[in-house]
């Protein structure tokens, strides 16, 4: 039955129910500004009633939990918005950079430099002797191959540096799910058998799992979601089993962790390779599998698969330089192609990818199917002999016997009795006066000595196979792409050795102006596999602008991001984030609470000396 005992516990339940509420408020004050933190609520109910005639008789408040005001399906929102957001913003921030590598609309840079070096081969057509238009060509010429290299070098730095971010990301994302994975083994140690809520240790998990989506573009799966409407509407709380997982792959399992592998020694450059690593010790390739977050914009950017050539075959930077290397090449071997027409008295080519017996249109060379022409020039310019030479499906370099199959089998005597100059003389021909051979993967070309020593030069007019260009054999530039372009060290050491001329005769212009033309002619560029036609201002114009048009897209996308994050930021903190305003309310409340708990112990104090006078 009921005693006056039991109207004093009521009295102390009221107490220590106010006592909590105050120690919950100030802990919600305390960390109002501590990132992460969810607001928690004191949950009371009546204690058990007394059954007792008449009636049941009340017994006091009772404390069931203290829970957290936290919407699991409004922090799912938050989690994608903020991943977005991460994923956005170094998408953006990486091209920002990668831009102003191209300052074209500024009338300069590389745009500016070669329509200036263009300007110059004009200026030397004018005056084709003239030594100090030379030196000022070959000035613009360095200026020009310095530019295209710094570009390239600058990109290729910022996708080193983007690879170097890649392995602190994932050593932080390792850090980061390894700790989760304790955090659920301390959870489920608190929570055993239902009795007590693991609030701040469930706040860290969150705020570890916001933290990791931002990395990596983590997924978190648990086994159910309950909701705490009869507390508050905005709870629903997770609870079960529990699963990180990134692109299918399980990263926390419970309270097991499965670290991401980083590995850059198994390609030449020392890229930073990911690899998920199952337990039967299989490591399967895993960067093309993270899509989001902060690694994600990095693989995107940088590059997620490595070639067996150790470039990467994805990746907008690798594409970016890729496009910049074309761009190069097919200036070099247009270039190059229109130079070999000057004539010179030897030509050698770059070391080329094919060997004797390959089909010159299957090497990796930029070779095309036609003809070019070898013509010998006397010492005044006069053309003295001319033989067409013949590039299809199967010509080789040299083969063994000689023919006509191969390039050097064209040129030798032994294979045909070639008639160049159509005059019956077999003792005048190019095969008299040229000698060509391939060796050590090089092409070359010679006058025999008596023709040197008589003046007599020779040249190759190319119509439409570009194996001048292709092969090298009379450079203007060395190198092969945006890395290794430079004017040729022969022309650099001594300028004035630059020819305008086709012939060598006085007042011969003709390669100056084809090389003024070329800026305007339309030049193959082949990217891998891809092969477009287009003029050297249109397709690095098109290079540029893809730069300017992925920058500004994802400005324009960041800007909408940005505004999605904040609306969802301010849904999650309506719910969760602490009010000092509603705290210093509750505060008060709880005070009053605890006062009003003290005096109905007092009144019972009171009650029981009356009780214990009555004795006396």
């Amino acid at each position: 039955m009921a005693s006056i005992f039991n109207a004093l516990h009521i009295g102390y339940s009221g107490l220590n129910a106010a006592q909590i509420g105050i120690d919950t408020t100030g802990h919600n004050i305390s960390n109002a500004e501590t990132e992460g933190y969810t607001r928690q609520r004191v949950v009371g109910v009546a204690a058990y009633p007394i059954s007792i005639d008449p009636g049941q008789r009340g017994n006091g408040v009772q404390i069931t939990e203290i829970a957290r005001v936290f919407d699991k399906f409004v922090y799912d929102r938050y989690t994608t918005s903020s991943q977005n957001k991460e994923y956005s913003d170094m998408l953006k921030k990486n091209l920002e950079e990668l831009s102003t590598y191209f300052p074209e609309i500024d009338d300069i840079g590389i745009k500016s430099d070669m329509q200036t070096y263009f300007d110059m081969w004009q200026s030397l057509a004018n005056n084709p002797s003239n030594s100090a238009l030379k030196v000022a060509l070959a000035q613009q010429a360095q200026t020009l191959s310095q530019h295209i290299k710094e570009t390239r070098s600058q990109i290729a730095g910022l996708q080193s540096s983007l690879n170097d971010q890649l392995k602190v990301n994932i050593d932080e994302v390792n850090r980061i799910a390894e700790q989760i994975a304790g955090l659920n083994r301390s959870i489920n140690e608190e929570e055993v058998g239902g009795a007590n809520n693991a609030n701040d240790l469930r706040d860290q998990r969150n705020h570890l799992e916001m933290t990791l989506s931002k990395m990596i573009g983590s997924k978190v799966l648990v086994g159910q979601i309950e909701s705490r409407n009869v507390i508050d509407s905005n709870i629903a709380i997770e609870d079960g089993s529990y699963t990180i997982q990134v692109g299918g792959f399980n990263l926390v399992d419970g309270i097991s962790f499965h670290p991401i592998g980083v590995d850059n020694t198994r390609n030449q450059n020392g890229y930073n390779d990911l690899y998920y690593e199952r337990q039967d010790g299989v490591r399967i390739p895993f960067s093309s599998h993270i899509t989001g977050g902060k690694v994600g914009a990095l693989l995107e950017l940088r590059g997620s698969i490595i070639g067996s050539n150790g470039e990467f075959e994805d990746g907008f930077l690798q594409e970016t330089i890729n496009s910049l290397d074309t761009f190069a090449r097919s200036m070099i071997e247009s270039t190059n192609n229109i130079y070999a027409q000057s004539a010179t008295s030897a030509m050698r080519s770059n070391v080329l990818s094919v060997s004797s017996n390959d089909a010159l249109l299957n090497a990796d060379e930029n070779i095309k199917a036609g003809t070019f022409d070898l013509i010998v020039y006397d010492i005044d310019g006069k053309e003295v002999a001319r033989r067409t030479i013949t590039i299809n499906d199967t010509t080789v370099m040299q083969d063994s016997p000689l023919s006509t199959n191969s390039i050097v089998g064209q040129i030798d005597s032994t294979t045909k009795n070639f008639d160049d100059n159509n005059d019956n003389n077999g003792l005048n021909d190019i095969d008299d006066m040229l000698i060509a051979g391939f060796a050590s993967n090089t092409f070359q070309i010679n006058l025999k000595s008596q023709y040197s020593s008589q003046g007599y030069t020779f040249a190759i007019e190319d119509n439409g196979t570009n194996f001048a260009g292709a092969t090298g054999v009379n450079r203007f530039f060395d190198g092969d792409d945006a890395k290794t372009i430079d004017l040729n060290n022969d022309l650099k050491n001594d300028p004035t050795q630059i020819r305008g001329f086709k012939s060598p005769s006085d007042g011969d212009n003709k390669t100056a102006l084809d090389m003024v033309e070329l800026q305007f002619a339309s030049v193959m560029f082949k990217n891998g596999t891809d092969t477009s036609n287009d003029t050297l201002y249109g397709y690095f114009d098109r290079l540029v602008t893809k730069v300017g048009t992925k920058t500004n897209s994802a400005i324009l996308t960041n800007e909408s991001i940005t505004a999605q994050y904040n609306a969802v930021k301010q849904e999650y903190d309506s719910v969760s984030k602490v009010s000092i305003d509603e705290e210093l309310a509750n505060l008060i409340r709880y005070q009053t609470s605890y006062g009003a708990a003290a005096k109905i112990i007092t009144t019972i104090d009171q009650m029981m000396t009356t009780l214990l006078g009555i004795k006396q």
